[in-house]
């Protein structure tokens, strides 16, 4: 089983090979470490703007989720879009996302949002199922 932790301004060495695939595996264009890492360390330095976590497995880097906050009015405050998600493929399958995604979800009603959404790619049916629920559980 992996442990699950908060990612911290540390963590380059462990997200950005996760990062690399993740954005190879979805084709998402332009990964540079060096334009990338400055990003990543901003995100996880300044909790207003958001969070991420990360899967590991022994010292190993097997999956990540960085969301984002966004004050909306239409959801009545503070909600939460995970931008990034990713399993490598030898986690995928172990309940490695669902255990990222149920830590994650304790912190969005920590800081008191009121909705969760995931950004997937048209090609990614497995998680559609997942794409958005309310921070109290339920599917919306």
């Amino acid at each position: 089983m992996a442990l699950i932790r908060k990612a911290e301004v540390g963590d380059d060495a462990t997200l950005l090979p996760l990062v690399a695939a993740y954005w190879d595996f979805e084709s998402i264009p332009g990964f540079h470490p060096a334009r990338v890492a400055p990003q990543l360390r901003h995100l996880l330095s300044t909790p207003s703007l958001g969070a991420g976590w990360i899967a590991l497995s022994g010292d190993q880097g097997v999956g990540y989720l960085l969301a984002v906050y966004v004050f909306s009015l239409e959801h009545g405050g503070l909600t939460a879009e995970i931008d990034e998600f990713f399993v490598l493929p030898e986690g995928r399958g172990s309940g490695v996302g669902a255990d990222m995604i149920d830590v994650a979800e304790s912190e969005f009603v920590r800081v008191g949002c009121t909705n969760v959404s995931l950004q997937l790619s048209r090609q990614n049916d497995a998680a559609r199922s997942i794409a958005t629920w309310s921070c109290d559980g339920h599917a919306s």
